[in-house]
C-alpha cells in the first residue's frame, strides 16, 4: 500500500487530524456498514440475524483479524467488552497462575485504568497483595522472584516512551512472572509480535489506531498452550462451551472465547470489521517507517520554531510510539487555540500537548501546516485568549 491514503477515511476540510491515538477517524464504509447491520439486518432479520447474519461468530472473526496485526495466530484473541474488564480478567487469571505470589508490578507512568483495576483486585481478593509502580525506567531491576504478575503499557500514553517488549518479557518470564501487555496505543501503529515474545497475556482498545470509533469493543490475547488452563474471573454466559444449553453450571470454552464475558455489541463490532477492511493491504513495518518519519519532521520544526515547548517524548525515534508529546506550562489552553484553528491534537495533565502520528492519513504537508499553526499559538500568545482556558470534561 501506498501511504498515505487518505481517500479511505471521512476527514473533515481543512482539519490536520494528529489525535488518532485518542481517536481514530472514521473510515470510509465503516457507516455503510452500521447502516447495513441497523436497518437490514437488525430491522429485516429481526432476532433471526444472529444466525442469518452472522452475528453469533463476528466476536471471533474480528478477533482473528485483529490478530494478525499483533503477531498472534488465529483463535488466540477475544473480542468485546471495554479494556479495563479485559485488564481485569488478564489479571485475575493472571494472579490464578501465581497464587504462591503476591506482587502485581506495572510502573508509574501506566495508564490509570489499568492500576485502578489492579488495585480494586487486590482490594477484592484481600490476600496481601501489593501494586508496585517503579519509574518505568527501573522495572527492569524490579523484576524479582516475589512479582506475580508484570503488566505494562508498551508506549506510554502522555509520552509514547516505548518499553522493549521483548527484553521485558523475556526477563519476567526469567523470574518466574506472568506478563501481560496493554497494546492500547501499539495496536495498528507499530509492528507488534506477541508469538515472538512469549507473553501469557495481551489485551488493547480498537477506538485509536484501529479506527474502530467511540466505544469501539477491546480485545484480550491468551497465549494458545495456555488457554485451558485460564479461569476466567468473569464467567459469562458467553464463555460458557455451550450458551445456549442454559446449563446451570459454568463449563468454560475450549478456546478463547472463554475469555468474552456478555452479548456482543454488535453494531460497534460490525463498525470495527468495516474499519479493518483497510488493514488487509497495510505493511506494518512501512507503516512504522513512515510514522517515525513524520514524527522525526515534526519535531524539528517544531523545536525550531518554539523554543518554549520542551520535548517530552523520547528523542531516539525506536524507543517511541506514534505520537509526540511537548510540555508547555500554558498547553491546555494552547491546544485549544490550536484545535480551533484546524490543527487537532489534545492534552494531558499537567502540562502536555499531545500529537499522534497515523500515515494511512498524513504526510508531510500536514506536519509543517501543524507546525506553523504551534508557532502562530506560542509566538503571538494566542493561547492567553480568556476562553481557551475554560475546561472541558474531555481534554
Amino acid at each position: 500500500m501506498t501511504l498515505p491514503r487518505k481517500e479511505l477515511f471521512d476527514l473533515p476540510e481543512g482539519v490536520v487530524y494528529l489525535d488518532g491515538n485518542s481517536l481514530g477517524p472514521l473510515p470510509k464504509g465503516a457507516a455503510e456498514r452500521a447502516a447495513r447491520v441497523i436497518e437490514a439486518e437488525w430491522g429485516g432479520e429481526l432476532i433471526r440475524a444472529w444466525n442469518t447474519a452472522g452475528w453469533m461468530s463476528l466476536p471471533e472473526r474480528v478477533g482473528n483479524r485483529i490478530a494478525r496485526l499483533i503477531g498472534a495466530p488465529e483463535g488466540s484473541v477475544a473480542t468485546g467488552d471495554t479494556l479495563s474488564i479485559k485488564v481485569y480478567q488478564a489479571l485475575a487469571a493472571a494472579l490464578k497462575m501465581r497464587p504462591e505470589r503476591r506482587v502485581i508490578l506495572s510502573d508509574s507512568g501506566n495508564f490509570p485504568t489499568d492500576l485502578y483495576m489492579a488495585q480494586g483486585l487486590i482490594d477484592l481478593i484481600g490476600k496481601d497483595h501489593v501494586l508496585r509502580t517503579p519509574a518505568p525506567e527501573d522495572v527492569a531491576a524490579a523484576i524479582a522472584d516475589d512479582v506475580a504478575v508484570v503488566m505494562l503499557t508498551e508506549v506510554d500514553y502522555r509520552t509514547g516512551r516505548k518499553h522493549d517488549m521483548q527484553a521485558i518479557t523475556r526477563l519476567a518470564r526469567a523470574n518466574g512472572a506472568v506478563m501481560i501487555w496493554d497494546l492500547a496505543h501499539s495496536a495498528g501503529a507499530l509492528p507488534v509480535d506477541l508469538t515472538a515474545s512469549g507473553a501469557e497475556f495481551a489485551v488493547g482498545c480498537t477506538y485509536k489506531y484501529l479506527n474502530g470509533g467511540p466505544g469501539a469493543p477491546a480485545f484480550i490475547y491468551a497465549r494458545p498452550d495456555l488457554i485451558e488452563k485460564v479461569q476466567p474471573a468473569l464467567a459469562g454466559w458467553m464463555g460458557h462451551d455451550a450458551p445456549f444449553a442454559m446449563e446451570l453450571g459454568y463449563r468454560p470454552a475450549m478456546s478463547t472465547e472463554r475469555l468474552r464475558v456478555g452479548t456482543p455489541p454488535i453494531v460497534q463490532l460490525s463498525i470495527l470489521d468495516a474499519a479493518l477492511d483497510l488493514w488487509d493491504e497495510v505493511d506494518m513495518e512501512e507503516l512504522r517507517a513512515a510514522s517515525l518519519a513524520l514524527s522525526e519532521l515534526f519535531i524539528a520544526e517544531v523545536e525550531a520554531r518554539c523554543p518554549a515547548l520542551r520535548l517530552a517524548s523520547p528523542r531516539e525515534p525506536g524507543q517511541r510510539g506514534s505520537q509526540v508529546s511537548f510540555r508547555f506550562e500554558h498547553g491546555y489552553a494552547a491546544m485549544q487555540a490550536l484545535i480551533d484553528r484546524g490543527v487537532i491534537g489534545d492534552f494531558r495533565a499537567p502540562d502536555i500537548m499531545r500529537f499522534g502520528f497515523t500515515p494511512l492519513y498524513l504526510d508531510s504537508a500536514d506536519v509543517l501546516a501543524a507546525a506553523r499553526a504551534i508557532a502562530d499559538v506560542i509566538d503571538n500568545r494566542l493561547w492567553a485568549d480568556p476562553k481557551y482556558r475554560t475546561k472541558s470534561r474531555v481534554t
